[in-house]
């Protein structure tokens, strides 16, 4: 579980004072690179295994960044489009094009120049393709002119390691949980058993990377805070392995003090709003004048517009009456031809085009306007054709009957609609003058009977709507056809059975008489009285709701009440406070390491480091079990989840489950989980017998790959 320094590492500059036969030995993880000399305590230079590649802001050239990024340098350059990559896929080397520029920049900071002429001893993860330790191969013979090479486990480096200082036995088991994949490596006589490991694509990433899509998921307005190096840190300060995974999860679904005491909090930067000042009476002043002066702004603009509305009006109403004018003075076989060049057809037209723009003129001008009825008075007079027969007519004055019954037709709907809201709104004013007078005689008595009427019309209006919805249903709970109908739908039905009982009866003579056509509009769903008396409810109780309010300051509809049942409207804009900005870490803490025991929490279907310890002991066929024995007890983890608290009492929970009873297990950890591994490759290249377990460039081109197909290295050397 590495921690990712912002700071670059230095050129090292005693590189010319090691000699040739001195080797360099890489740990090539997932994670990190780490490069130094063979026989030192600690690597010389470690980094982060990711190249990326953003553009300078000034220039537009693309420059390459390998490792982490100084973040006083990336002022300067564009990292928006561009994201780190990785030459790994599942702790495979796959993409030697960035893992030439990780190496390029590896050597450079330990001091080599073009021409590296020291022997390397670089890791690998248990059983690493062919091809991939070929094109390592090739990379670092023909580009970096290596003398020599050698390959071997980092798992295995450090169980040796761990083996020097006590902590496990020459037989063991190594599980190894590394940045994108773990391995379980058991070891015989101080030797890997590769046809008995075991390997699954689950490592320290996928924690992390589950642990920011929950984060996210839970406070997606803190996305941009919940970076992936934020998650690596909040993973390493605060997630551990659960022992029983279930038995935890009951215990936060419970909420208890001993899960809230296992709760973490992270505060994000939070600066409280400043109080707005109280402004001053010349500031009040100011802004009073300033908004008179907007609105007489405004009114200005409009009395603009309406001084050229009237204009317009004025001016269109003087054209209509010089064209009047002109009509009269000519002879009527002319008058066609001076209509022909305008968009009327006959002198009525223009005469209802004078009406209509006088009005308009009136209605600009504040006047009030007259009586449509007095205008339109003499509908016969404006259409004249209306009461012509048709056999008197020409084909185009037949035209013109048809336009004019049109519009005729027209204006009496207009003037019944203009009557009927004239009727509508004297009712509704002698209504509200007598229920004044109601009001004025005893208020009290008036606000308490309109009260009562509210109410009355409420559930009239709701039980119509609820029986017209579900239906009617008695005290019994019966719900049948007959009882859901009202008495209008009941009536329909009536007709209709009697209508076919009548037809079943004889001849079928319905229709004959024109009473028969009646049994339509008797059944007709229109002339149903329900819905009249539900319209006319409806508008007595809008009639009564604007009453109430008018008169009553603390009446409330129905309406405007939010039900028991509704999910409350929160408000538009609340101020943000402190815990708008706190994120929590409850469930999460153990949910996340979780995926390494149960992987198909995250899709996907691989065992989990319990179930690979059990499944590489039992392809151990060819040991028997006082050796399996000696293996259980001899249990090492290393590998960067290895940090994780309580991993150690699950694997050994998990791993009992699976061994027969009372049989010897043991389980530690690393001294170094992180380290172990570039410190026992040190170690391991710093024997004088190390040279002959190296690969040679003269033997590389002698026998190529075919070389490669066949080297193992000898740990116990």
């Amino acid at each position: 579980m590495p921690s990712y320094s912002i700071t670059r590492p230095s050129r090292q500059e005693d590189y010319a004072r090691f000699s040739p036969n001195t080797p360099i030995v890489i740990d090539n993880g997932g994670s990190s690179f780490r490069i130094g000399w063979a026989g030192e305590s600690d690597p010389r230079v470690t980094f982060r295994n990711v190249v990326q590649r953003p553009r300078h802001k000034a220039t537009g050239e693309t420059v390459t960044i390998v490792g982490d990024h100084d973040p006083s340098l990336m002022k300067y350059f564009d990292c928006t489009r561009t994201s780190f990559r990785s030459p790994f896929d599942n702790n495979v080397v796959y993409q030697f094009e960035i893992m030439e520029y990780v190496l390029d920049y590896g050597f450079e900071r330990l001091g080599a120049n073009l021409q590296v002429d020291h022997p390397i001893l670089m890791t690998e993860c248990i059983c690493n393709p062919l091809s991939s330790r070929s094109k390592m191969a090739e990379l670092l013979f023909e580009t970096y002119s290596v003398p020599s090479i050698a390959f071997g486990v980092d798992a295995v480096f450090s169980y040796k390691l761990n083996q020097q200082f006590g902590r496990c036995n020459e037989d063991g088991l190594a599980i190894c949980s590394g940045f994108s994949a773990s391995h379980v490596i058991p070891i015989v006589k101080g030797e890997p058993v590769t046809e008995a490991c075991c390997r699954t694509n689950i490592g320290g990433y996928h924690v992390t990377n589950y642990l920011k899509q929950l984060l996210s998921l839970k406070y997606p307005y803190h996305m941009s805070s919940i970076t992936w190096e934020k998650a690596e840190e909040l993973k390493m300060e605060h997630c551990y392995v659960a022992t029983d995974f279930a038995s935890e999860l009951q215990l936060f679904q419970k909420g208890n003090e001993e899960a809230k005491e296992k709760t973490r909090c992270w505060q994000l930067p939070w600066v409280p709003p400043t109080q707005g000042d109280v402004p001053s009476e010349e500031e009040l002043a100011r802004r009073a004048a300033l908004k008179e002066k907007q609105g007489q702004r405004l009114r200005d603009m409009a009395a603009a517009r309406k001084s050229i509305r009237i204009t317009e009006l004025e001016n269109e109403l003087n054209g209509l009456e010089d064209l009047l004018q002109q009509l009269d003075e000519v002879e009527e076989p002319e008058v066609s031809s001076i209509l022909s060049g305008t968009k009327f057809f006959s002198r009525q037209e223009i005469e209802s085009a004078i009406l209509r723009v006088t009005q308009s003129l009136r209605k600009a001008k504040g006047e009030p306007s007259e009586p449509e009825e007095k205008n339109d008075s003499s509908l016969s007079e404006k259409y004249p054709l209306v009461s012509v027969p048709d056999e008197l007519l020409s084909p185009e004055q037949l035209k013109e009957k048809k336009r004019q019954i049109f519009l005729k037709t027209t204006s009496e709907g207009r003037l019944l609609a203009k009557r009927k809201r004239f009727e509508e709104e004297s009712l509704r004013e002698k209504q509200n003058q007598l229920d004044e007078e109601k009001r004025l005689e005893n208020p009290e008595l008036y606000l308490e009977q309109l009260h009562d009427r509210y109410r009355e019309l409420s559930e009239k209006v709701e039980l119509r709507k609820r029986v017209k919805t579900n239906g009617n249903q008695n005290l019994s709970g019966g719900v049948g056809r007959g009882e859901r109908l009202s008495a209008a739908q009941k009536e329909r039905m009536r007709l209709l059975t009697s209508a076919a009982f009548d037809r079943g009866k004889g001849e079928d003579t319905f229709g004959a008489r024109d009473e028969d056509w009646q049994l339509y509009k008797l059944m007709s769903k229109d002339n149903d009285d329900d819905d009249n008396g539900q319209d006319e409810d409806e508008a007595e109780l809008a009639r009564v709701t604007s009453r109430l309010q008018d008169i009553d300051p603390n009446f409330v509809p129905k309406s405007d009440l939010v039900p028991p049942q509704a999910t409350p409207e929160f408000s538009k804009f609340r101020p943000q406070s402190l815990e708008d900005f706190k994120i929590v870490l409850g469930v999460e803490r153990f949910r996340c390491p979780e995926v390494l025991f149960q992987p198909n929490m995250i899709g996907i279907d691989q065992a989990g480091l319990d179930e690979m310890a059990g499944i590489s002991l039992r392809r151990l066929d060819r040991v028997d079990d006082p050796i399996k024995d000696d293996i259980t007890k001899s249990i090492l983890v290393t590998g960067g989840s290895a940090l994780l608290p309580g991993l150690l009492p699950r694997l050994v929970a998990g791993i009992r489950q699976m061994r027969p009873y009372l049989s010897p297990l043991t389980v530690v950890r690393a001294c170094d989980p992180i380290l172990d591994a570039w410190r026992g490759a040190s170690i391991y290249a710093n024997s004088p017998q190390f040279s002959l377990q190296t690969l040679s460039m003269q033997d590389y081109y002698e026998k190529g790959e075919s070389l490669l197909w066949q080297y193992q290295i000898k740990y116990t050397i």
